[in-house]
């Protein structure tokens, strides 16, 4: 890590706003360019080099920052555009499944009792999970919440709703694929 770097970093440890300041007025933009290269969207790329410094400021005196500043936020946001991309492939899978499915063409007995039987197997799933966990998972996929809002309004980190995340749908994966190995 360069010496200047790592006096920056002292002070934001330190809880020096004008340090950080000088780090967010230095990349803010270049970051905001960065991510809307990956996500196609600034608005998103904006929330999420927001999201990266509010978390930068909030988790400041455990940061581990091994190389340079500028390293450590430009592969910060490509792992959260990239995630964030991610999202919204599932979305659109979602959306060319379920949402667009011609209005015209009646649902078969069978795909209605193939979709009850889905939402059972999804609530059982939730109902499993740890209580914190679904809380979590229903927060972000229900009410449609942001994870700084979800941190906020639970009194945890970021990384811990993206943790609890992560174990939700992975669990919720692992159980629609039993549901549908069983029953084709």
């Amino acid at each position: 890590m360069m010496l200047n770097d790592l006096f920056i970093l002292t002070k934001i440890k330190e809880g020096n706003v004008k340090a950080f300041e000088q780090v967010f007025r230095l990349y803010y933009t270049p970051l905001c360019l960065y991510s809307a290269s990956i996500t196609g969207k600034m608005d998103s790329a904006e929330e999420i080099v927001q999201e990266l410094f509010y978390v930068f400021w909030k988790e400041r005196a455990t940061l581990q920052i091994f190389h340079s500043i500028k390293s450590y936020l430009y592969g910060a946001v490509r792992n959260q555009s990239l995630q964030f991309c991610e999202h919204e492939e599932v979305k659109q899978r979602y959306n060319e499944l379920f949402m667009n499915a011609d209005p015209e063409t009646e649902n078969t007995p069978e795909d209605e009792m193939e979709y009850k039987e889905l939402e059972f197997v999804i609530q059982q799933t939730l109902h499993r999970l740890p209580q914190r966990c679904a809380q979590i998972f229903c927060m972000q996929r229900f009410e449609d919440k942001k994870y700084s809002e979800i941190a906020t309004e639970l009194s945890i980190s970021v990384k811990t709703v993206e943790a609890e995340m992560t174990k939700a749908l992975k669990v919720l994966r692992k159980d629609i694929e039993n549901y549908y190995n069983e029953n084709r």
